[in-house]
């Protein structure tokens, strides 16, 4: 028996419901996965200055060496003195460095901050390796407590081969640590950040 009318035109509005229904959850999926989908990016890719994460070890030093610089911000509404632990260093290319950060809480409660990361020139951050770092891994500080950060990194010797990066003599490496990392969100600074460390993906610096 042939269906009705009104039964075809009810199953056509049923099937056109569930498409619709289906394109709205994907658009609600891909508006949280796109986060995680721009660090994968931008970690396999070094693209917008973020840098390389994991891997493996620094291959050893070369003849090739460049001065790294270290800069800190900190959001106004976070009571903490944040400053680098060292100035510029000189390091050479495939030999890993060590550097500190320093963090002390200014305010009168414990408060928690989370810190963002990248390098410049951006064209450096797909030979920017980080074995160890601070970066988007909550820092609770009591009232007075200062502490030092740690970060180990190498640069990749074939930063010295390729014709966007031989040139490059100086690089920097930025810290800037937010209340959360909604806070970075909104003020713009994860558009530069660079990637995660220690399992914590950015957007969740």
């Amino acid at each position: 028996m042939e269906p009705t009318r009104a039964e075809a035109l009810r199953r056509r509005n049923r099937r056109t419901a569930t498409a619709v229904g289906a394109v709205i959850c994907g658009m609600v999926g891909l508006a949280f996965a796109s986060v995680p989908l721009y660090d994968l990016f931008c970690r396999a890719t070094g693209y917008n200055g973020t840098v390389q994460v994991g891997g493996p070890a620094a291959p050893g030093a070369t003849g090739r060496a460049v001065t790294i610089r270290f800069n800190a911000n900190t959001q106004p509404n976070l009571p903490w003195r944040f400053v680098p632990g060292q100035g510029p260093v000189q390091l050479r290319l495939g030999e890993e460095g060590m550097a500190f950060y320093q963090a002390r809480n200014d305010g009168a409660v414990p408060v928690t901050g989370v810190a963002t990361y990248n390098v410049t020139p951006e064209v450096v951050g797909r030979y920017f390796h980080k074995t160890a770092c601070f970066c988007f891994e909550q820092q609770t500080l009591e009232p007075g407590q200062q502490v030092d950060m740690p970060l180990a990194f190498w640069i990749d010797p074939k930063l010295a081969e390729d014709p966007a990066t031989r040139e490059i003599r100086t690089i920097t490496i930025s810290y800037s640590f937010f209340r959360s990392l909604d806070d970075a969100e909104r003020s713009g600074a994860l558009a530069n950040a660079g990637a995660h460390v220690g399992g914590a993906p950015r957007g969740t610096p």
